[in-house]
Order: structure tokens, then C-alpha cells, then sequence
């Protein structure tokens, strides 16, 4: 907040940007460029939101020349005054302040690997868990397990291997495991000698609820399996959900930032759904009911709406919730949720499963969302995260680039960011206890560069070690981790059935379409020979229609203004 010098300098007030009609008031600037003050009626007082830097310029000399705004400044720095006073720099958090740090290791969390439908049952599958590599995998029994993606030969990926007679096989030289860990089998062990307890992996402690694999990080004999995250309206009757995993490339607190960000939607997301409108962007009311040092929890509507109430809710370490209910025009109250599985996969990049859900109060399926394929479903999330994409990946740059706090830079409304500014505070407490973060005031760099994580030993390398396991060298879409391909489709058995059916059946209206054309050239009756022309032009249409549809599973969403080739 401003101090009270800060807004001595306040002698000339200009609007910078205002509000609602419904509130009075608005952001101003002193015409020195330093100091933001919020002046909002509808919260009931005045609150600064840039602290002023003075220079020689905004002297006392300076403001004493002001006009009769002066006295209006000088009324404010008494109040606010008395307002730091009262509640402290910090106008959100009234629990404790933002730099007090709490007890935290991010290993002892359940962290979201993967949806269970998706994970192959023929191979092993790679994942990360900040800069941890990790390996999942069905033995023989059936069971899901994961264990450290290193072989303990000679530090090969056990991803890279394949899975034989229920154990997983590193391809270097044979080494088998069980889904504990334990090494089974080395060829070129002599005979009569016993495998040392150091072939062994480590794994780590994996749950399945409702559709979602888990691991804990920390020793599995220390995993409280009770703790793992549960959601129990999915396991109410009437649910009508869909989930798809998505492969982003920004920090996952960029993300979590962004998806509890409501106020974003009507403008990036202007028309991508009928509820998506730009012209209705407005101020929002947020109610903050809990904060805890796992997470915060509260309740916002938009000005114009206060009988649509939401609740959205942040869980440590990744997990954010948001839910409403509406009634529909037949009386039934249609109660909707979306549940983000954020899990950071290093630095400036993660993976996220989202699950959109809806239900009606009577207890019937919300018929709409379950009719629609799932597959035209992901394209529409695929669309929403790539309209997003340029934008949070700019925003993790300066993150990392500033080397600075949010506080910093962030202009943060209480009338749209409170979310934001809550989960840049939660991380001033619970910080110290990741790999690295940066929070409202305090950061914490990653021990190594981005780039250095990412590509230790060059960029080439890292290429060859981190293809998708359903991948390989050769394949007709390139590796690219921002392309659609990469992002969603590989990761979703739906999308990747669509896909391959798109492409037998542009193959097929290939040879159908010249089968045609060549039939209809060589045929007497003309009968025969318009309706071989006919054939051949619906051939053309399906092949057409085809690839359209290829490219929207695999081509990125372009906005229109900047789509100009």
C-alpha cells in the first residue's frame, strides 16, 4: 500500500482506468507517474495499490502548488494512516502476515499424474513431477505402479524400455523390475550370483481416485493414503462429467493463476462459448471465507449477478476448484464444477487434468454434455488453453527474467485479482519448501537455469530423450511442445481414435473419389455415368471435410486478427 507520502503526491488527480457504474470511483495517478491509489465506494473506503517512489520532482515544494485536490490527498493519507495501522500493509490476509513462513515440503503431497483410462497398457509411460522423473506402468497383476525413470545399471531411461511378462525391461541391457522396484532378472549376471540390493529402483507410492493416479513423493512407507484428494459429488448419481489432460508450456502457477481468474474469460475467451462475451466484462465481489496454510477458499459473483454465487477453492499443492448453481428455466436448479489438476512438470512448463462436470438437482443426467463426442469436447478446451497459451508463456518469461516479486509488477484489483493475489501470498508461506516459486513478496530461484533443466547436456539431447513414449523418430508430426498434437492428442485415446478415423477416411474418399472419376469416363449409360460423377463429387466433399478435420486435431487456434497467411 501507499505510505502517506505516497499520496502527498496525489496534487493532480486522472482517471486511469474506471469502473463499473455500479461502483463508484476508480483507479487515479498522480500526474508525477508514481502513485495509484483505488478509490472504490462500493467496498466502503480508499485503498492504494502502487506505493509512490518521490523524487526530486514530487517534492513538498511540488504539491503544496496543487489545486484544491490537495486537501482531498491530505484527508486520505490520515485515513489511511489509520488503516495501516489498523490491518497492516496487507488488505487480504488478516491471518498472518505475507513473509511469515509455515512448515512445507512439497514432497509430502499427493501430486495428479495421470488419468487412469489413458494411461497404455502395452508400455511403460514417462512423466515428471517438477524435475523428477518418474515412470508409470501395469505389471502382470494388473496393478498401476511407478518407480524412479532411471535404471540403476547405468542411469538409461526405464521409460525408453518395454514391458515383458508383467515386469518392466530396460532395452540397454535387459534388466527387468517388479512394480516395487525390486530387479528380477540381469542376463549378464553370472551364474550363481545374487542380484545386489543396489539394482534395485526406487519407487514411490501411487492411489487411484475417481479416474486419477496419484503419487507421494516423499517415502512411500510414510504415504497417508486417506489424504489423497476426493471430490464426492463425481461419485453422486446424475453426474454428467469429461476430463482431458493438456501439456502446457508455462510454470504451473502461471496456470493456476490464470484458470482461478475469472474475469479473463469474457475477453480471451470473447465468443468460444455462448456465455463468453466481451462487452459483458465487469467488476466482480469476492469473499474470502478461508485461509489456511494448505490453501484458501471463498465466493464471487459478478455485480450485475449476485444470485449466480460461485465458490472456488485452492488445495495444496495443485488442486483448484470452482462450482455454481443456476436454475434452468423449467424450475430444475443445473449445478455445474470445473476441477483443475495442476502438476508441475519443471520449470516453465506443466501438465494439467481438467474436469468439467454437470449435474441437475432431480437427479437426472444433464443430457447436453453427455450427447456431444468427447473428442469435439477436447477441441474446444484445446482452443481455450491456446487462446491463453501466447500470453502465460509471455507472463512466465518476465517472471524468471524480472527475478523479482509480484508485488513488483502485478496490479492487482480487489474487484478481479483477489484469487491471484491470495495464491502469490500462499507462496510467500509455503515457498521455502518447494524446488522454487515466486510469490507476492519473497522468491526463490530454481538451483539451475530453465534452460540447463530442460537441456543439460544441449537441445538436441533433450529432443532425443524426452519423445512421447507412444511416439517416434520419423513420425509425420513434428515434435513440437506447443502444437495441439503434443499437447492433447497423444495423451487422449478418444482424440487419437478420432484422428487415425479422420485419416482412413481421407484415404478412403482418395481412392473412392478416382475410382469414381476413372468409372464414370468409361461407362456408356449416361445413368451410369452421372451417378459415377455424383459419387465422385461426395467423395471429394468427404475428403475435404476430412481434412478439415485433421487439421483442427492437430493445427493450433490462430486469432483472427493475426491470422494473416
Amino acid at each position: 500500500m501507499a505510505t502517506a507520502a505516497g499520496v502527498r503526491c496525489l496534487y493532480e488527480l486522472t482517471t486511469l482506468v474506471s469502473t463499473d457504474k455500479g461502483i463508484a470511483g476508480g483507479f487515479y495517478r498522480g500526474k508525477c507517474g508514481h502513485s495509484v491509489i483505488q478509490k472504490n465506494e462500493f467496498f466502503g473506503e480508499v485503498l492504494s495499490s502502487v506505493a509512490c517512489s518521490r523524487n526530486s520532482f514530487c517534492s513538498k515544494s511540488t504539491w503544496r502548488r496543487g489545486s484544491a485536490l490537495c486537501a482531498t490527498a491530505e484527508q486520505i493519507t490520515r485515513e489511511l494512516g489509520e488503516s495501516e495501522e489498523r490491518r497492516g500493509e496487507n488488505p487480504f490476509t488478516d491471518v498472518a502476515p505475507a513473509d511469515e513462513k509455515v512448515q512445507y515440503n512439497w514432497e509430502e503431497h499427493w501430486y495428479p499424474l495421470y488419468l487412469t483410462q489413458e494411461i497404455p497398457n502395452d508400455a511403460p509411460l514417462a512423466l515428471t513431477v517438477f524435475d523428477r522423473y518418474l515412470v508409470v506402468f501395469y505389471d502382470g497383476d494388473g496393478k498401476l505402479n511407478c518407480l524412479e525413470d532411471r535404471c540403476p545399471h547405468r542411469a538409461a531411461k526405464l521409460s525408453e524400455g518395454q514391458l515383458m511378462d508383467g515386469r518392466l525391461e530396460c532395452l540397454y541391457h535387459g534388466w527387468q523390475f517388479e512394480g516395487d522396484g525390486t530387479c528380477a532378472k540381469i542376463p549378464q549376471l553370472a551364474p550363481g550370483a545374487i542380484i545386489p540390493k543396489r539394482a534395485c529402483a526406487r519407487s514411490y507410492a501411487v492411489k487411484e481416485s475417481q479416474g486419477v493416479l496419484w503419487v507421494w513423493m516423499a517415502d512411500q512407507s510414510t504415504a497417508p493414503y486417506e489424504k489423497v484428494p476426493y471430490f464426492e459429488h463425481y461419485d453422486k448419481p446424475g453426474w454428467v462429467d469429461f476430463s482431458a489432460i493438456h501439456e502446457l508450456p508455462y510454470d504451473h502457477s502461471v496456470l493456476l493463476e490464470n484458470l482461478m481468474d475469472p474475469a479473463h474469460i469474457p475477453v480471451s475467451h470473447d465468443r468460444t462459448d455462448v456465455t463468453a462475451r466481451r462487452e459483458n466484462a465487469e467488476a466482480m465481489v469476492f469473499d474470502v471465507k478461508e485461509r489456511t496454510d494448505l490453501g484458501f477458499a471463498g465466493f464471487w459473483h459478478n455485480i450485475s449477478t449476485p444470485e449466480v454465487v460461485n465458490f472456488t477453492r485452492f488445495q495444496a499443492p495443485c488442486v483448484a476448484y470452482n462450482e455454481f448453481h443456476k436454475a434452468l428455466p423449467d424450475g430444475i436448479e443445473r449445478h455445474f464444477s470445473i476441477t483443475i489438476l495442476a502438476r508441475p512438470t519443471g520449470q516453465g512448463k506443466c501438465m494439467v487434468i481438467v474436469r468439467f462436470a454437470n449435474s441437475r438437482s432431480d437427479g437426472k443426467p444433464f443430457s447436453p454434455l453427455g450427447r456431444i463426442p468427447k473428442w469435439i469436447l477436447h477441441q474446444t478446451s484445446n482452443t481455450i488453453f491456446e487462446q491463453d497459451m501466447g500470453f502465460l508463456s509471455s507472463q512466465n518469461e518476465v517472471l524468471i527474467r524480472e527475478n523479482r516479486p509480484t508485488k513488483d509488477y502485478y496490479l492487482n484489483l480487489r474487484s478481479q485479482d483477489v484469487w491471484i493475489e491470495e495464491y502469490r501470498k500462499w507462496l510467500d508461506k509455503v515457498g521455502h519448501g518447494m524446488p522454487y516459486y515466486y510469490g507476492h513478496r519473497t522468491l526463490s530461484r530454481a538451483p539451475v537455469s530453465a534452460l540447463e533443466e530442460a537441456a543439460p547436456a544441449g537441445l538436441t539431447a533433450s529432443i532425443a530423450s524426452t519423445y512421447p513414449s507412444k511416439g517416434a523418430f520419423g513420425h509425420k508430426y513434428a515434435r513440437d511442445p506447443t502444437s495441439r498434437y503434443f499437447r492433447h492428442i497423444i495423451h487422449c485415446k478418444k482424440c487419437r481414435t478420432a484422428l487415425s478415423n479422420f485419416e482412413k477416411a481421407k484415404t478412403a474418399s482418395l481412392v473412392m473419389g478416382l475410382l469414381s472419376g476413372g468409372l464414370a469416363t468409361v461407362m456408356s449409360k449416361p445413368a451410369y455415368r452421372t451417378a459415377f460423377v455424383i459419387l465422385g463429387f461426395l467423395m471429394s466433399g468427404s475428403y475435404y471435410l476430412c481434412v478439415l478435420g485433421i487439421r483442427k486435431m492437430t493445427e493450433n487456434y490462430v486469432r483472427p486478427h493475426k491470422n494473416r497467411l
